[in-house]
């Protein structure tokens, strides 16, 4: 879990709401000289800097330029792009980090910056931990001469493209497929539609005009409603939504289910079993399914569940040398190809599943049977934990009696937003739900 002395830094960077602190203009200032004066120490000079969509990116983007530059650092600008493609470019501009600025799949009233090392991935925690006691410290500027520069990288969205068309078999095509593309009006607008239509699909995009306050509303990831419904009314193959960054992906089959992290990453796993290619097994989170377990389980293939957050996912896959990571949510690590979690990369590996079988996603999902899930989020400020108030922990007594062996319960707070998460699983769909209200109740009494 994170380190008990961090102040800023979560499971994802810094991230909160704009105009309150942390994410203000002043303090983004003086951690972008943080991060450079830590990163400058590691014979860094130049550092990629990429955004979503979100009308505080055009302040946030400001600031942190401005702090990279007083510590003698240059800002490569790559503009609206997805959190994989600057893990990318860093590691192919021999960058010695990368800088995202998002809340990948939260609102657009918050934001947050998180950070990249040389190799693509996340920053290490002794590094994130040195950044933070260099903000206790006055800024000092860099000598006029020894100042940092910017520029823009007008082509980073054509390098990712043409990144992400590689990772897919070069002998196999899109062309009988028409898909719905959902791009959130986030991060992948002007990059997914044409990634899927350059391979030959039949594209259908939607989510695709962002205007700074759209992102992620009604459309993409986390409400994946309005891509259903063009699915099934344009008769498409499949549909695919990505989150407000781009490290996430939901999928929706050609009769409008809903395919989510846990069936895609199984999916994946089990024709890289059929090629042997399988390294290893699969790493996913206390919030994986049990139904993607037993589904893998019957396969052969092993399983192992970490702390939710790809950050650990990423961990436990670099320990156990596996190469497929996953989290219900939509985040896929696929380490053969990319260094993070890539929405685009892992969508790609399931399409060319469906053309190489002459299959559907419909049928490629039926191998494995996910267990009724109910979630309830409950708004949470303050420092107390009324998770551990003696009501909450009466009534997760009785649920887990009603719910025998045949079920779990799992309360957490969000790594990423004030909220309370409370997550129960089960056989039968109408307990799991009234027990999962149950405990909500129980949690918003305590708040």
């Amino acid at each position: 879990m994170p380190d008990e002395k961090r102040c800023y830094f979560g499971t994802d960077g810094v991230r909160g709401k704009v105009g309150e602190y942390p994410i203000t203009p002043d303090f983004v200032l003086k951690l972008g000289w943080a991060a450079g004066r830590i990163l400058a120490k590691q014979g860094t000079k130049k550092v990629i800097v990429g955004k979503d969509t979100r009308i505080s990116g055009y302040m946030l983007e400001s600031a942190l330029e401005a702090g990279l530059a007083a510590a003698g650092l240059k800002a490569i600008l790559t503009g609206p792009i997805p959190t994989p493609a600057v893990a990318y470019l860093t590691q192919t501009f021999r960058a010695e980090a990368g800088i995202v600025i998002s809340a990948s799949h939260n609102p657009y009233q918050d934001n947050g910056i998180k950070f990249f090392s040389s190799a693509g991935t996340k920053l290490p925690d002794n590094i994130e931990l040195a950044i933070e006691a260099e903000l206790e410290k006055k800024i000092e500027c860099v000598q006029s001469p020894d100042l940092g520069k910017a520029i823009r990288l007008n082509d980073a969205a054509g390098r990712y493209i043409e990144f992400c068309k590689s990772t897919f078999p070069k002998k196999l095509n899109l062309a009988r497929l028409k898909i719905v593309i959902d791009c959130a009006n986030g991060a992948t607008y002007h990059i997914a539609p044409d990634v899927f239509s350059e391979l030959g699909a039949d594209v259908i995009a939607i989510g695709i005009k962002p205007n700074g306050i759209n992102i992620n509303y009604k459309v993409g990831a986390t409400d994946i409603r309005a891509l259903q419904k063009r699915v099934i009314k344009e008769k498409a193959d499949l549909g695919l939504a990505f989150d407000g960054d781009g490290d996430r992906i939901i999928m929706v089959d050609e009769l409008g289910q809903k395919v989510n992290g846990d069936q895609i990453a199984y999916i994946i796993a089990r024709d890289a079993l059929y090629r042997n290619k399988l390294k290893g097994g699969v790493v996913g989170t206390l919030m994986t399914n049990l139904g993607m377990e037993n589904g893998l389980k019957k396969l052969g293939i092993p399983f192992i569940h970490t702390a939710v957050g790809d950050r650990y996912v990423m961990a436990k896959l670099l320990e156990k040398n596996w190469q497929i990571g996953a989290e219900s949510s939509g985040h896929i690590i696929l380490l053969d190809k990319v260094t993070t979690g890539d929405a685009i990369v892992a969508a790609l590996r399931v399409l060319a599943t469906v053309i190489k079988g002459e299959t559907s996603l419909n049928k490629l999902s039926q191998g494995m049977i996910l267990y009724p899930q109910a979630l309830e989020n409950v708004s949470f400020s303050g420092s107390s934990n009324p998770l551990k108030t003696e009501a909450v922990q009466t009534s997760v007594v009785e649920v887990k009696a009603a719910l025998g062996n045949k079920g779990r319960v799992l309360l957490r707070k969000s790594s990423t937003e004030p909220l309370l998460r409370i997550m129960v699983e089960g056989e039968d769909a109408q307990l799991v739900k009234s027990s999962a209200i149950k405990i909500a109740d129980a949690v918003r009494e305590n708040c």
